[in-house]
């Protein structure tokens, strides 16, 4: 298998915050809500983020863009170090950030600071596009596409080059492989009237079809992919577009999915992959972004006091607390159950579905990968914590999943409030510690009848113990069967 190819990603840098916390009551003062227990996290955004999540894909990334000395600049520069190199051009003005509030991983406003702005192209910048074999050009209008449109022009002519637009930059160079603006901007580049409400039924591909051929024209692209959002992706050559459907819904924080769709199809170009299968990957990489949390892969904690660099793991809670919080709204029963459900087995699916048949909803809440090290060793777990997020909410017993890093999952309970707590049989004598907990909101804990003889450490045991099939030679390859 060959390494993937380098990529070149060019365009504005952006700072991001996201503070996190629970409302659960007004102001006195105002009719605005009070957010208490944040937590913040900074992560790279703009074409920062499109660079590192390239980079993230394994291949080498050189990200040019503007950077100033601003101590935004230098918090950006420690984000990337390691993971991508940079070719820096000046920067008039301080470096622009935004910052998120969220409550239920619902935003309630953004802040936006620093009107920073890329001052001019260099020799190295230069150098460094001339010498590229594929180029992203992530433009979030603050002039790094501008003040290197020269030299963008040229390498347009001999490589592939994507286009990720924004509607305050100019439009792309001639020639560029794939342009990918979305179904709004789509709309406002192509001369239309930015959207209001809700679109009629089959009228937003009308739209974007008839939007994709005339940008294709007017830009002089190869192609052009409107992105749709959870939907997919339209991908037009001028003529009849080709509808490219997302492989599931996917509901979560879609934050940074256009740059995420991006840098996988500007990686597959750099590849050599055809334009086709590039948006066809590149939409099923924005869809699995979505459903594995979106930008909070790449956010470090940055709350004053807490833990230093380290990735934040609340979306699957954010979504657990919005499906409670509908659910108990309409009246439903609200059930939840704990556990590390390290390799799924025929037990846990017992106890889950079994669960799901006594509410309305379920709620999964599961140790953390430190949780589940510190209960059960250094060599647990064997799967690891966002896996057995993605597996858990496979099942269709499983309305969403929570994660907990404590011992003992009674922090996370208080913000659930579940109706009833399930566990299995097993622990009838066993005094649950998270028992008082919920019942001072009159909730109830259920037990279930456990299935004898199904628990993860004698998978584990007696896996370890069984010896490889096939011949003495397939053996020794730990049993793989030669192609």
């Amino acid at each position: 298998m060959t390494s993937p190819a380098p990529l070149l990603v060019v365009g504005d840098a952006l700072l991001d915050h996201d503070v996190r916390g629970r409302v659960e009551r007004l102001a006195p003062d105002a009719p605005v809500p009070v957010v208490s227990g944040p937590r913040r996290t900074t992560r790279p955004g703009g074409a920062a983020l499109a660079a590192w999540l390239a980079a993230a894909d394994g291949r080498p990334v050189t990200l040019v863009t503007a950077l100033g000395d601003d101590p935004d600049s230098a918090c950006l520069r420690g984000l990337l170090a390691g993971r991508v190199d940079l070719v820096e051009i000046p920067l008039a003005g301080t470096l622009s950030s935004k910052t998120r509030v969220l409550a239920a991983g619902r935003p309630l406003l953004r802040l936006d600071e620093g009107e920073g702005r890329a001052r001019e192209g260099t020799e190295p910048a230069r150098r460094a596009i001339a010498a590229a074999r594929a180029v992203l050009v992530a433009d979030y209008g603050r002039g790094t596409a501008d003040v290197l449109r020269e030299a963008l022009a040229s390498v347009a002519a001999r490589v592939p080059v994507a286009w990720d637009p924004h509607p305050r930059g100019r439009p792309p160079v001639p020639g560029v492989r794939l342009a990918t603006p979305s179904a709004a901007e789509a709309h406002v580049f192509a001369g239309g009237a930015a959207a209001t409400g809700q679109p009629e039924p089959g009228s937003e591909l009308h739209t974007a079809a008839q939007d994709a051929g005339r940008l294709v024209r007017t830009w002089r692209a190869a192609t052009v992919a409107v992105t749709l959002g959870g939907r997919g992706a339209l991908l037009s050559h001028g003529e009849t577009p080709l509808l490219v459907p997302s492989p599931v819904t996917a509901e979560g924080d879609a934050c940074g999915a256009g740059d995420r769709f991006a840098a996988t199809a500007a990686g597959l170009l750099a590849d050599g992959e055809l334009v086709e299968t590039a948006v066809r990957e590149a939409v099923h990489a924005a869809t699995r972004y979505v459903a594995e949390g979106g930008v909070r892969s790449v956010a470090v904690d940055t709350t004053p006091g807490g833990p230093a660099a380290q990735p934040t793991d609340d979306e699957p809670t954010d979504d657990a607390l919005r499906t409670a919080a509908r659910v108990r709204a309409a009246g439903g029963t609200v059930v939840a159950a704990g556990g590390c459900f390290d390799l799924l087995h025929a037990g846990h699916v017992a106890l889950l579905q079994a669960a799901r048949r006594t509410g309305d909803c379920l709620v999964v809440c599961i140790n953390s990968d430190a949780s589940v090290r510190r209960r059960k060793g250094a060599s647990r777990p064997l799967v690891p914590e966002a896996d057995r997020i993605r597996v858990l909410r496979a099942l269709e017993c499983v309305d969403a999943v929570a994660v907990f890093d404590e011992d003992t999952p009674e922090r996370l309970l208080t913000e659930i409030r579940p109706h009833i707590w399930a566990k299995g049989g097993d622990y009838a004598r066993t005094r649950l510690p998270e028992a008082s907990v919920v019942q001072s909101w009159g909730g109830q804990v259920v037990l279930f009848p456990y299935l004898d003889g199904r628990s993860t450490t004698s998978i584990a045991e007696r896996a370890a113990l069984t010896p490889p099939t096939g011949t003495p030679a397939q053996a020794a390859s730990g049993g793989r069967r030669p192609r």
